[in-house]
């Protein structure tokens, strides 16, 4: 007999109860060192102090109205985040698919406002991952997500990760823009090079079309500064945001400069639930710590600190890990053996991870997370990879 919930996750047999900053605690009481944060969700860790307050006093006034009438949290919000970015106006929705179906639909629609309906195309990268919906998995382009549901949703071409002449080369009279993530998360923690997303950013002015970021995963001070394409000095056209922006509570957002925002008038999309009161007071209250002064600089220290014990950990274990990569607190380790098995062994020794795709284990520790935590995962990861260390394969002390 089928379970009450559909069978469409591999869960581990653990329950958690609580949670406190980087640690969660399961039904029977043991700790685990958090650097999954619900994929690069829990921003702010667990039952923080600020967040909690903010969700609990804003559900206790009105949780939801609907975007029938003005919702001055959410305007607040999106004022906030103009201030902060590139962008000249803001929505908000549920989550990084629906970000990305909005940015998508904001594209063509700004390339049919002007007079070019033809151009419909978006070019993403190999290697991507932009959501689970029938639009974004023909983005996403992955074989694996795309089986058994039919015919591909048209309108995406693909081309390798960090080739600017395989972009050139598929522009055509039908092209809308340019999608892609500065770091590849599902894709195994892959970042762009800065290179390269400056050289897409002028081909795209040059081209006439627009450069969309995926920055779901990437965004939101996990690479150490509030948006990772600010690392490369560019400026995007449209871009769409989820996962931490939330702390934890359900919520995306799509960011667009004018030319953009200005297509989505009304009737031409829509959300029952986004940017609703209890939603935009936790993303305030995410903002309130991330934009703090000094935060994202500690974050930055921080990361520096864990990626110089990540790559002592691959040289001393070359059987289990060959290499780090990724950026800022948006980490993976190149594995030498299955990465689900290391990913058992860390579990089994109280650290929670994520497996990426290129035999990655990712690693996506809350953006509160301390040195001495991560020196803590360090050790975890060492004990787990004696665990897998195939025999004599070892580096000698």
């Amino acid at each position: 007999m089928i379970a009450a919930l559909m069978p469409n996750y591999n869960r581990a047999e653990i329950a958690f109860e609580h949670g406190q900053g980087s640690y969660l605690f399961d039904s029977s009481g043991r700790r685990y060192l958090d650097f999954g944060a619900g994929i690069a969700v829990s921003a702010l860790g667990h039952a923080h102090p600020h967040l909690v307050r903010a969700i609990a006093e804003q559900a206790g006034r009105v949780i939801h109205v609907s975007n029938l009438y003005r919702i001055p949290q959410a305007e607040h919000l999106a004022q906030r985040l103009v201030a902060a970015s590139f962008a000249d106006s803001v929505l908000f929705c549920n989550s990084g698919a629906e970000a990305n179906e909005g940015l998508v639909k904001a594209m063509r629609k700004t390339m049919a406002d002007a007079g070019s309906p033809e151009k419909y195309r978006v070019i993403c990268f190999a290697g991507a991952f932009h959501g689970r919906t029938l639009a974004m998995i023909a983005a996403t382009g992955n074989e694996k997500y795309l089986a058994g549901f039919g015919p591909k949703t048209e309108g995406f071409d693909h081309v390798p990760f960090n080739d600017i002449a395989a972009v050139r080369a598929v522009i055509t009279a039908q092209t809308a823009g340019v999608l892609i993530e500065p770091v590849q998360g599902e894709g195994g923690m892959r970042p762009a090079r800065l290179d390269f997303l400056r050289q897409l950013r002028v081909l795209c002015t040059e081209a006439g079309i627009l450069l969309g970021l995926d920055e779901v995963q990437c965004g939101m001070g996990r690479t150490g500064k509030l948006f990772a394409h600010e690392w490369a000095g560019i400026t995007p056209d449209v871009m769409s945001i989820a996962k931490g922006m939330g702390g934890g509570f359900p919520m995306g957002a799509v960011l667009a400069r004018e030319r953009v925002a200005r297509a989505l008038v009304p009737g031409s999309h829509g959300t029952t639930f986004g940017g609703s009161p209890l939603a935009a007071a936790a993303g305030n209250a995410v903002l309130d710590v991330i934009l703090a002064p000094g935060f994202l600089a500690s974050v930055d220290d921080t990361a520096r600190h864990l990626w110089r014990g990540l790559e002592a950990l691959a040289r001393q274990h070359p059987g289990v890990f060959t290499g780090a990569r990724g950026a800022g607190l948006m980490c993976g380790l190149q594995c030498a053996v299955p990465n689900t098995q290391v990913q058992k062994a860390a579990l089994d020794q109280g650290l929670l991870t994520v497996a990426a795709g290129e035999n990655v284990l990712r690693l996506v520790p809350p953006l509160i997370v301390s040195r001495a935590e991560c020196d803590e995962a360090l050790a975890l990861l060492a004990a787990a990879a004696q665990a897998c260390a195939p025999a004599m394969a070892e580096a000698t002390p």
